[in-house]
């Protein structure tokens, strides 16, 4: 895709503003409303954001990474077209977690874990906004991105692993599917 461009807020945040259509989008989100979406989990507590993985899960009630159902082919697809658009080697990206936000449900301060490397996100139904964060001594330095309904983030380098980043909760229902490919130390983890 050529219209892959820098946000310019942090070094290694990109955007492509129309990665899916209208139609695309609503195909994505019937697909993801008719999979068995649960509460996420956490140390024994229930979030309020509906999720799925596929591909690889992360179980955060164990701190442990292991091999689940494979991508099926509607996403595959989806895979495929964000790799080519983020210029990832087909095959890079092995983990996919499907989200929904109903009003309320947002996601709060984290870097996602370090068993995965590359992070690209779909952003379907409701805009919203990633903010951004990462401490300078005795504050904290931010930065604020939108996520328009369509369009496709990818965290790398220092937007990835030097910035936190969350998402308020939500006034309207946004759905999304994160992309992840593994570190090292996530192919230690499933045993490749």
């Amino acid at each position: 895709m050529d219209d892959l461009f820098d946000l310019s807020l942090i070094p290694g945040l990109r955007s492509v503003p129309a990665f899916v259509d209208v139609d695309e989008e609503r195909a994505l989100v019937e697909r993801i409303d008719s999979l068995a979406l649960a509460p996420f989990r956490f140390q024994g507590w229930l979030g309020k954001r509906l999720t799925h993985s596929f591909g690889i899960h992360y179980d955060f009630d164990r701190a442990a990474l292991a091999r689940t159902d494979p991508l099926p082919p509607w996403l595959a697809a989806v895979r495929d077209r964000a790799e080519q658009a983020v210029g990832l080697p087909p095959g890079t990206l092995e983990q996919a977690l499907l989200i929904r936000y109903d009003p309320g449900a947002g996601i709060g301060w984290h870097r996602d874990r370090p068993h995965f490397d590359h992070v690209v996100g779909v952003s379907l139904g409701a805009p919203a906004a990633m903010r951004f964060r990462r401490r300078l001594g005795e504050r904290f330095e931010r930065r604020t991105a939108p996520l328009p309904p369509r369009g496709l983030y990818h965290l790398a380098g220092e937007a990835r692993y030097e910035w936190e980043h969350s998402i308020a909760a939500m006034a309207a229902t946004r759905w999304s599917i994160t992309l992840r490919s593994l570190s090292g130390r996530g192919r230690a983890a499933v045993g490749d």
